[in-house]
């Protein structure tokens, strides 16, 4: 930079300059025509009196006024936003100086006529405001003026409150949106026939579609964020039926610091279709349980093991061990928490459950305090073509990270679950309930002083008679289920299968149109499975109320309408048929489970189903020995002596 360049003025600098003049002219002219008015207009009825006070003050008060001015930042001010906050600032120096006048010029000079201190005061706060508004005026005249050619889209706002007014006002100012609020709806009806800035208010959520049409609209703007999750999915739903692009916020936190912007605003998801609030937990008990342990998360790398680890770095863990199979999912994993909490001491390890080795060598090493199992097969069909791939990964895998667990001294083990292992009808849902059958077993048998059964089927999965164990081993290990629905947006789910579909023309394909599922976010899940490692106490498996089920062709249907497009007319839905081993219908408990209560409503327990143990671990030995073999035959009838409630052929109506 040049030293002439430097010399050179500012331009604010300059206007601050140009209004001190226009000040040092105006406050003195405020209360000279003060006194002017007083007599009449007629500048010879001024007695000399008057008019000699008035002028020996006026140089002190010139002074006073450009100081009290100066310090009120009227001087720093950038006029072009001038808003609320330089409103109240120019209030508050108009009413300092005048009193100032008032009381200097009555002290020190003489007592002037009251009509003179209080016209005075009006005009001098009506010169200085006028000056310093009538430039951002003058901009938004030009700005409309230079708008007015352009054909800006037509939106509906829903919202007249707070959040509303705000969204309101922005899209009102900002030069780089064109577009244009037509009309506002709100469902209180002494808002209706009224007007906001000039926009009308024309109605309810009943009157949605009508002014959508009379108005011509082409988006939707939802700024309700205080509204229940119910009444949000009523108005979404009324609004899909437009060929409006619709925008919402997506909740009431955007208030919690007074200001809402058209940034906040996002594209409406799935989710928010589903007609129930979030699932709140209170998380802090969480936190202090994991804070400065060692936590270990198996299948780190996918949709709800990744999450956890987000959650869990995010609160100070020891050190947080992500285990995966998948190196793809686990190095992206860990370069997002390398960079979001650089001082996270982050073990990333690549492993499988199957392998008893590797999960011996790293629970010894980093002595895990807790474990969250996550690392499974979960794919339906594709499991019913691997089934020895499913009982291999799901079952025996968790048996053996459960026993590592038991032998390493883990305080905690969280196995994450399905609501498919409920009653099941697919080898993947019968896998998951061995699972839960393992860790019952585990529970059981720590409770009762048996860990040597646990080491002696482990030295036999393992060709190991030895184990490395003695047969005096004790474990304070507690072992705990989490029971949920299908996951939105996860690995494998439908909706990035339905999106996939929509984004390259269709069709969807929904296997059934009457097949309904349970649904949650990841952030619920991942919740849900973090609740559970500090309230269980052994063997519960927790299940989450998920409200009602969605059926998954009005799932299809509305994201294609979210898309822009119609079902059926612009993309076409196609019904394929059940596959092998899927139902209709998804059922969170058996029957003869039953439900426990917790200090959180939103979530039970189901009370453990009675088998024997002794027999299980048998079985679970001739399980492994078959899925080796790879004998695929043999191993649907095997699964389906050891778990009773697995039914291949069942057929599942509206009644399960």
């Amino acid at each position: 930079m040049s030293q002439g360049s430097r010399k050179k003025i500012d331009h604010w600098k300059i206007i601050a300059l140009y209004l001190v003049i226009y000040d040092i002219f105006t406050i003195n002219l405020s209360y000279f025509l003060a006194l002017w008015l007083r007599f009449d207009t007629r500048f010879s009825q001024i007695p000399e009196e008057y008019l000699r006070s008035f002028c020996v003050f006026a140089p002190f008060y010139t002074i006073i006024c450009i100081t009290v001015f100066w310090r009120l930042r009227l001087y720093r001010s950038i006029w072009r936003f001038a808003s609320y906050d330089e409103l109240i600032r120019n209030i508050a120096a108009s009413v300092i100086t005048s009193l100032i006048h008032i009381v200097g010029i009555t002290l020190f000079v003489m007592r002037m006529p009251i009509s003179y201190y209080f016209i005075g005061m009006v005009l001098q706060f009506g010169f200085t405001v006028a000056i310093r508004f009538s430039y951002r005026f003058i901009l938004l005249l030009r700005g409309k003026v230079a708008t007015a050619a352009v054909d800006d889209k037509k939106c509906m706002l829903i919202g007249a409150g707070n959040a509303g007014q705000m969204i309101l006002r922005e899209l009102r100012s900002a030069k780089e949106i064109h577009e244009k609020v037509a009309c506002i709806i709100d469902d209180n009806p002494n808002k209706w026939n009224r007007y906001i800035e000039g926009i009308p208010v024309v109605g309810g959520r009943d009157d949605i579609l009508v002014n959508v049409e009379k108005y011509d609209i082409r988006k939707i703007y939802i700024a309700i964020p205080a509204a229940t999750a119910e009444n949000r999915r009523d108005i979404l739903n009324i609004c899909k039926e437009t060929s409006c692009e619709i925008k919402t916020l997506p909740g009431i936190y955007q208030l919690a610091s007074g200001e809402v912007s058209i940034k906040d605003m996002r594209d409406v998801a799935i989710e928010d279709l589903l007609g129930r609030e979030q699932v709140k937990l209170d998380l802090e008990p969480v936190f202090k349980f994991l804070h400065g342990k060692t936590v270990m998360v198996t299948g780190g790398g996918g949709s709800i093991g990744s999450e956890l680890c987000r959650q869990i770095a995010s609160h100070d863990p020891g050190r947080l061990i992500i285990f995966d199979i998948y190196e793809n999912n686990a190095y992206d994993i860990q370069n997002e928490l390398k960079k979001s909490y650089p001082n996270l001491n982050l073990t990333v390890l690549i492993g499988s459950v199957r392998d008893s080795g590797k999960l011996q060598s790293v629970f010894e090493k980093y002595k895990p305090q807790v474990v969250y199992h996550a690392a499974a097969h979960k794919h339906v069909p594709l499991m019913e073509d691997s089934p020895c791939e499913a009982i291999k990964n799901n079952a025996i895998g968790t048996y053996k990270t459960a026993y590592a667990a038991m032998r390493n001294g883990c305080e905690r083990f969280i196995l994450i679950s399905t609501d498919k292992a409920v009653n099941p009808t697919n080898i993947m849902g019968a896998s998951k309930r061995l699972c839960e059958m393992v860790i019952q077993t585990f529970d059981y048998m720590i409770k009762n002083r048996r860990e040597s059964e646990l080491i002696k089927l482990s030295a036999h999965m393992d060709s190991d008679p030895a184990a490395g164990v003695s047969e005096d081993f004790k474990s304070n290990t507690q072992y705990v289920a989490v029971r949920f629905g299908n996951v939105l947006g996860s690995n494998g789910s439908v909706v990035p299968l339905f999106r996939k579909q929509i984004a390259s023309g269709g069709p969807v394909t929904v296997t059934h149109p009457d097949i309904v599922r349970y649904f949650m976010t990841i952030p619920e899940a991942v919740s849900l499975v973090l609740q559970a490692g500090v309230m269980g106490e052994g063997s519960e498996i927790f299940v989450l109320d998920m409200g009602s089920p969605v059926k998954i062709d009005t799932l299809a249907r509305n994201l294609i309408k979210l898309s822009g497009f119609k079902p059926d007319v612009d993309i076409k839905i196609e019904y394929t048929g059940l596959r092998p081993g899927e139902k209709l219908y998804e059922e969170k408990l058996m029957a003869e489970e039953g439900l426990k209560t917790t200090p959180n409503h939103l979530i039970h327990i189901g009370m453990p189903i009675a088998f024997d143990n002794d027999e299980f671990l048998k079985q679970l030995m001739t399980l492994a020995k078959t899925a080796y073999c790879n004998d695929e035959e043999a191993i649907f009838d095997l699964v389906r002596t050891v778990v009773t409630t697995y039914n291949p052929q069942r057929e599942v109506n509206g009644n399960a």
